[in-house]
């Protein structure tokens, strides 16, 4: 699993069974017993039946197992590891070697650590790093899906199949941002594969099986339940996952979640503990979002994604209250960039998109819909804008590269306040004009407008929120301000609507967002 490795509280699946067997019980022998004398309508008392009872909760998992485990596969990698590299990304496999708990200053601990430090110098010789995962067959050609975080840096990957047969794989292609990756083998012989399921129709409490090979030990099959939907894990922007209480452990990345038909509906990925072992919660890609990305990778070796260009951020109670909205709903726009199929739209910074092709959306769920867009479609938003709804057409641009080139860290805070400085009593922040000096030393761009935050203080509602001496208010709700005296005006006036939140649009080193504050009674300079 990866170094992040998602951990939490297993439910006790014994105990869920025998709440069912009692109630499936229950029925059996009410159904048994002479009929009760007629009651009214209003009064009546039949048994809760559950859809599909009796069908979906099988006695065994052996028939399944046995025509599912062929088409899963061990996946080996060897690395070479050269003195001063990182290789602390890897995951399931052997990491750097750690120093046993020797008791401090004993001969052992020395011979440890200077072995080690041996190890790191420069001219040490290379080492070989080995990692296990898991994977599933798709095509009998030999085409196999597992995780990126399994085979990436990978100088060598090794398959191994059910019946002990082991074969060289190559890469056809890689998703860092799903974590996906697509291998191929030669085999003598068409290979057992597994196909694909819509994950989109999988319920939470469906069951499911889990194949892999936890620690190395091939062939595992665990079974649980589907337990939530639509998982952001802080893992991507398209994070979407379909989290399992079947048991996933260190080494089944990269394998099948399967339904009762045998067919994928996920890809085993991470894993929520804090020991490392399962403790009941799990995540999979679901089949939805993989199999577009799967078949690029297969056929293109590349993913190319659709893009609107647009910096977002979900609407919250708060954001909502500063807007006018009604509701919490919606991505709103925190930036737009130049020259991007969103400013060529005419979308403000500010807008709230509310749908796309007619489909109700959130701030989260934007991104991955729109990359699933092939670039050059014509794509038709909902726009709320300053208490209006509007509908714009927008052409889907291609997600540029990834850019390399982001700020080394965040600027030094200032220690005080900067002279002619206003407070913002209530919010816990001063702020004052740009300046030249404020440029020189916030290493801000030439032209840039908006009003400089001077200080902020420890544990204010500003501290909370993640604001910083250097970033700058360039918006109050929706309104441009350059000065102090016209953030202040524009609060006065937030104040005179009778408005309990305000909006403050905030540019930092990582760019633009929407800062939602609670509105104090007044403001003092």
């Amino acid at each position: 699993m990866s170094p992040m490795s998602f951990r939490a509280a297993a439910f006790s699946r014994s105990c869920l069974a025998m709440g069912l067997v009692t109630a499936l019980g229950g029925h059996a022998a009410q159904a048994a017993d002479p009929a009760p004398a007629p009651v009214p309508a209003a009064a009546s008392t039949a048994p809760l039946r559950l859809p599909g009872e009796g069908r979906n909760m099988p006695d065994s998992f052996a028939d399944l197992a046995a025509k599912l485990l062929p088409a899963v596969v061990n996946v080996s990698t060897t690395e070479m590891v050269r003195p001063g590299e990182d290789d602390d990304d890897g995951d399931d496999g052997d990491s750097t070697p750690q120093v046993p708990n020797f008791p401090e200053g004993s001969p052992f601990e020395k011979f440890f650590h200077d072995f080690m430090n041996r190890q790191d110098t420069p001219n040490a010789p290379p080492r070989k790093m080995q990692a296990l995962g898991s994977g599933f067959i798709i095509d009998p050609s030999g085409v196999i899906v597992t995780n990126n975080h399994v085979v990436r840096h990978a100088d060598q990957i090794t398959i191994t199949l059910q019946d002990n047969t082991v074969l060289k794989a190559r890469l056809l292609g890689h998703d860092d941002r799903t974590d996906l990756a697509v291998l191929k083998v030669d085999s003598p012989k068409p290979l057992p594969a597994v196909p694909f399921g819509d994950s989109d129709h999988a319920r939470v409490g469906d069951w499911v099986l889990a194949i892999g090979n936890p620690f190395g030990l091939s062939g595992t099959v665990t079974a649980g339940i589907v337990s939530s939907r639509g998982r952001n894990i802080e893992q991507g922007p398209y994070d979407d996952f379909i989290q399992t209480d079947a048991p996933i452990n260190k080494g089944n990345s990269g394998g099948p979640l399967f339904n009762l038909n045998g067919e994928v509906i996920g890809i085993n990925t991470a894993i929520f503990s804090p020991s490392g072992g399962s403790i009941g919660i799990g995540f999979s890609i679901p089949s939805a979002e993989a199999q577009g990305i799967i078949d690029q990778l297969r056929h293109h070796g590349r993913v190319t994604r659709g893009w609107i260009g647009v910096r977002i951020q979900d609407v919250t109670q708060e954001i909502a209250d500063g807007l006018g909205l009604k509701s919490p709903h919606g991505a709103l726009i925190a930036g737009v960039e130049p020259k991007g199929p969103a400013a060529m739209a005419h979308l403000q910074t500010g807008d709230v998109i509310q749908s796309l092709n007619g489909k109700d959306i959130d701030g989260r769920a934007l991104p991955r819909l729109v990359a699933e867009l092939a670039g050059g479609s014509v794509a038709h938003l909902g726009i709320w804008r300053k208490g209006q709804q509007m509908n714009v057409a927008i052409t889907i641009g291609a997600l540029p590269e990834e850019k390399t080139d982001k700020a080394d860290g965040a600027a030094a805070p200032a220690k005080k306040p900067a002279q002619g400085s206003m407070a913002i009593t209530g919010m816990g922040f001063t702020v004052g004009e740009i300046d030249d000096i404020a440029r020189q030393k916030y290493n801000m761009a030439e032209g840039q407008k908006g009003v400089l935050v001077t200080g902020v203080t420890d544990d204010s509602p500003a501290a909370e929120r993640g604001l910083r001496p250097g970033d700058v208010v360039t918006e109050v709700q929706q309104s441009a301000v350059n000065t102090p005296a016209d953030l202040r005006r524009q609060l006065d006036a937030a104040r005179a609507q009778h408005r309990k939140t305000v909006l403050f649009l905030v540019q930092n080193s990582d760019g633009l967002r929407w800062v939602p504050f609670p509105l104090p009674d007044g403001t003092g300079h």
